[in-house]
């Protein structure tokens, strides 16, 4: 039987999110672009993750998938489109042909979150020996979040940037055991955006 582990309909990917979620990384067929809508599943066993394939874009050929991938324990599949009517139908044709709800995923978990104020020179510079997105300042101040399962991470970087615009998303770990955040601004964006990333990760597991 197929375990529903995420189901994620994000709206809106914002501009630095769409451009991190494009990279070969991630997205390794079709990219996503800013503007546009997606659904992110992660199921197990790790290989029913093409059974939803099949069953998403037989009943929507029109949209575009930017990841299939399978790991050790879990699959995961991410489909994206300008319409969010199509994304939709394309749920319900995944929820429906495997017998589950999207309510029977797994509540997102905060297992650590943290703000750095005054980010030292030295902390910043080997950090960014290994980033893959923007590279972080020394003086500003940097969250980080943990969370599961992982593709949750997608959530809270996408839900940062539409908070706050002008921040620096980092990195952002989706695939996994555990997902994790790693952005940067002045001290009162990444409070507010402290805020209504564990506000909104909280209506998920509610």
């Amino acid at each position: 039987m197929t375990d529903l582990r995420v189901y994620i309909m994000l709206e809106d990917l914002q501009p630095q999110f769409a451009a991190y979620f494009s990279s070969p990384m991630r997205a390794r067929a079709y990219p996503p672009r800013r503007g546009q809508h997606s659904l992110i599943i992660e199921v197990a066993p790790a290989l029913s993750i093409h059974e939803i394939a099949d069953l998403a874009l037989k009943a929507e050929k029109d949209l575009e998938p930017g990841i299939l991938f399978t790991e050790r324990q879990f699959g995961l599949l991410e489909l994206h489109s300008d319409s969010l009517d199509r994304l939709k139908r394309a749920g319900e044709a995944i929820l429906t042909g495997i017998g589950i709800k999207a309510s029977d995923q797994k509540s997102p978990t905060i297992i650590y979150q943290n703000l750095i104020e005054d980010l030292s020179d030295q902390h910043a510079i080997i950090m960014n020996r290994t980033r893959d997105g923007a590279l972080l300042v020394p003086g500003t101040s940097m969250l980080i979040c943990e969370v599961e399962p992982a593709l949750f991470a997608c959530v809270a970087a996408n839900e940062a940037e539409k908070v706050v615009t002008d921040l620096n998303i980092h990195d952002v770990q989706m695939m996994g055991a555990t997902g994790r955040l790693c952005i940067s601004g002045s001290s009162q964006q990444m409070k507010k955006i402290q805020k209504r990333i564990n506000q909104v990760l909280k209506e998920i597991g509610s």
